[in-house]
């Protein structure tokens, strides 16, 4: 392993997040307001994507249901990560496809009012995409957070971030840090917190 190479790695984030500071900052603040609205209705939010992104989907709803910042004791908050049953995840796919798996649990557990926030690199993820029109035929609001040029995904949300890049590593990095901003700004503005 050489420097060179962790030094690249390195600086390509933080260029991919100084480019995600000039194209994106109102798209965040909106997604923040649309996220404190949604919570302070007493409404619910709904996570989904794959592999990375089903990560990133886990870990954002786990900082919501427990508390973001240490030392920010708080009531939790009702979210849930659609990837983390593995036992729905593989009876859906077994019996319906693997393209239904989210869309199915948007259908057992969103109600108007509630919020689906979708996570995929490409934007082109089908049963991303199908949980995203079952939302919004169900009357849920909806945000993505997507890569390169949105894919299908772009202009189907309220509220999306499409970061700039084409780097599957590099949006995932920015789509955890939007993750973590929309969590700071819910213990901010619905409990107090700095």
């Amino acid at each position: 392993m050489s420097q060179s190479l962790i030094e690249k790695e390195i600086r390509e984030s933080i260029e991919t997040k100084e480019n995600l500071i000039r194209s994106s900052l109102p798209a965040i603040e909106k997604m923040g307001q649309l996220l404190v609205d949604v919570l302070r209705k007493g409404n619910f939010v709904l996570f989904c994507g794959n592999g990375g992104s089903a990560c990133d989907a886990s870990h954002i709803a786990a900082e919501l249901v427990v508390r973001f910042k240490s030392g920010n004791d708080r009531k939790a908050i009702p979210a849930l990560a659609l990837s983390a049953d593995q036992a729905v995840l593989t009876a859906g796919a077994n019996d319906y496809g693997y393209d239904t798996i989210f869309e199915r649990q948007v259908e057992a557990f969103g109600r108007p009012g509630d919020l689906l926030i979708a996570l995929t690199t490409s934007g082109n993820s089908s049963n991303v995409l199908k949980a995203i029109e079952k939302a919004k035929s169900q009357s849920m609001k909806t945000i993505t957070l997507l890569g390169g040029t949105g894919g299908k995904a772009k202009g189907l949300a309220d509220s999306e971030i499409i970061v700039p890049s084409t780097v599957t590593a590099r949006i995932q990095e920015c789509h955890i840090t939007i993750g973590h901003i929309l969590c700071s700004v819910v213990e901010r503005e619905l409990f107090g917190f700095s």
